[in-house]
């Protein structure tokens, strides 16, 4: 069932993050305002390193089933990477029912745009911009990867005419075709397969998609593995780099967990220094 779905990733978005924080030295600067709809303001917080040089611009997207988190939720995860010599980004974005979709993949485009418009004065090179998120992050991560030309999924969120198009993406256990899990395509389109699609990352994968890089559990009930193996082979397919890492007996939310955590993280680190350069 659907709601079992959301349920799971709303506990993996929300459990306790058990991850060191591995740097005292990284700075945060709260609460930018990053996307403007009427009164609705939409925030991120920074981390970054203590660097004299611009450094790649990694924003992170936390998880909840599309309907719950906030930015304060993939902390570590942000605090973690900017220790390994990235400027993060932990972004929130507007969740159903209060809004549906495409508002939520609005949201991080405009986060991208932001970015990419006014990142370089905290320490951002905006001509290297990544993308981690795990779950429905994953999700909106993987599509952002695929989408960058896709004009209908832009929003008016702010720094129109700003390109959304990402140079490297690290995607947690994410959907990546909605079409693949029927449950979800029912609840969350009303059965309608084309809407289910034209919101799916593997829809719109072409040669000039960001390279991506997959990490899944094997053991995963929630999102099952093998919506980042056709999204692995059909980037592939398409000569996108693409590659996927399995976590052994990994369930889903294994980014908040020990066995897993402290991995996770310098997989990321390591796809986005060979990508980004540094």
């Amino acid at each position: 069932m659907i709601e079992t779905l959301i349920r799971s990733l709303v506990l993996a978005a929300s459990a306790a993050v058990l991850i060191a924080q591995t740097s005292s030295d990284v700075q945060l600067t709260p609460d930018i305002v990053y996307a403007t709809y009427g009164a609705r303001q939409l925030k991120l917080d920074i981390y970054r390193p203590p660097s004299a040089k611009l450094l790649p611009g990694i924003l992170v997207i936390r998880g909840g089933g599309w309907r719950q988190g906030d930015k304060a939720g993939f902390a570590t995860i942000a605090r973690n990477l900017a220790a390994k010599g990235f400027v993060t980004a932990c972004i929130e974005y507007r969740v159903l029912p209060d809004v549906q979709f495409p508002d939520p993949i609005y949201d991080t485009k405009a986060a991208v745009r932001w970015m990419r418009a006014e990142g370089k004065p905290y320490g951002v090179a905006t001509d290297k911009i990544g993308v981690i998120g795990a779950s429905a992050g994953g999700h909106l991560v993987a599509l952002l990867g695929t989408s960058g030309k896709v004009s209908k999924l832009e929003g008016e969120g702010g720094h129109s005419g700003v390109s959304s198009r990402v140079q490297a993406v690290v995607a947690l256990a994410p959907v990546t075709d909605f079409t693949g899990m029927p449950n979800a395509v029912r609840t969350l389109f009303q059965e309608n397969g084309d809407l289910a699609a034209s919101y799916s990352p593997v829809t719109y994968i072409s040669k000039d998609s960001a390279p991506i890089l997959l990490i899944h559990g094997d053991a995963d009930k929630t999102v099952p593995i093998a919506q980042s193996q056709v999204m692995l082979e059909r980037c592939q397919k398409a000569g996108v780099r693409a590659e996927l890492i399995t976590m052994k007996g990994a369930p889903h939310g294994f980014w908040h967990q020990p066995t897993w955590a402290e991995d996770t993280i310098t997989k990321a680190a390591a796809f986005f220094h060979e990508v980004l350069g540094n």
